[in-house]
């Protein structure tokens, strides 16, 4: 697999700016309905962590290549999301969340998508690493 290092910082950028969406979803925090939806991944908090995150993307587009096992937490990490999303998606409904507010029924068809994605890229990324010329320097 041969990923043209351009492409990979760009992806980095990327995963962090979707991070930073919350802002739009949650209305700058001020979106009771995306809280309450659910309370223990996406409270205030939790939505400052995932910016938390994006901004850990962002930091290392650029240096990603020397922190190879930090690339599998990023992996890790978008993993949880991504089934947290499934379960949550299994178990509610998401159409009940848009007749209360659009935005947070958008916020909650989309997130897992985009955990997901992530998820194989910063997954492509580490094996990138391990089986290329990279793996010398980790």
């Amino acid at each position: 697999m041969n990923i043209k290092p351009k492409t990979i910082a760009i992806g980095f950028v990327i995963a962090g700016l979707m991070n930073f969406s919350v802002l739009v979803f949650s209305k700058g925090f001020n979106n009771p309905v995306i809280n309450a939806t659910d309370p223990d991944v996406m409270s205030n908090f939790g939505l400052i962590m995932i910016m938390i995150w994006g901004l850990a993307y962002i930091s290392t587009a650029k240096t990603y290549h020397h922190v190879k096992w930090l690339v599998a937490v990023f992996a890790i990490e978008k993993l949880i999301y991504g089934v947290i999303w499934t379960c949550w998606m299994i178990d509610n409904s998401v159409s009940e969340v848009f007749e209360k507010d659009a935005l947070a029924g958008a916020f909650y068809s989309i997130y897992g998508i985009n955990d997901w994605t992530f998820f194989l890229f910063f997954l492509m990324v580490f094996i990138h690493l391990q089986t290329s010329s990279y793996n010398t320097l980790n």
